[in-house]
């Protein structure tokens, strides 16, 4: 059974339905015993910054902040695709606690080993 699950999210404040579903799944794979990785690129490398996610709250939903707090908190990995990240003018300082900056390799390389994902 493959153990690595990623969401692949790029949505964030432009379609936060979008967004908040992706972490719910990202939600239901960490709890469910999966090594579970959100993977932000495009728009979705905003919810990396720091206020963004306090800035959504879909109807029916817990809030953006509340998934993604909870989320680390159960063990769950923020990789912030690096390109995406600085095409929208933030650095390492912007970023919210638990997220880290990486290349497309260690995604690729986080997917071939027993790998699984969704994308948003």
């Amino acid at each position: 059974m493959l153990n690595n699950f990623c969401v692949n999210l790029t949505r964030a404040t432009d379609d936060p339905d979008r967004a908040t579903v992706a972490m719910v799944v990202a939600n239901a794979a960490v709890a469910s015993g999966k090594n579970t990785m959100v993977f932000l690129s495009s728009e979705g490398a905003r919810l990396a910054v720091k206020g963004v996610a306090e800035t959504i709250a879909e109807e029916g939903f817990q809030p953006m902040a509340t998934l993604l707090g909870n989320f680390v908190a159960a063990g769950g990995t923020v990789w912030v695709c690096s390109p995406c990240f600085k095409k929208r003018g933030y650095s390492e300082s912007d970023l919210i606690e638990g997220a880290s900056i990486v290349g497309g390799a260690k995604l690729v390389e986080f997917l071939t080993n027993d790998g699984t994902g969704v994308s948003y």
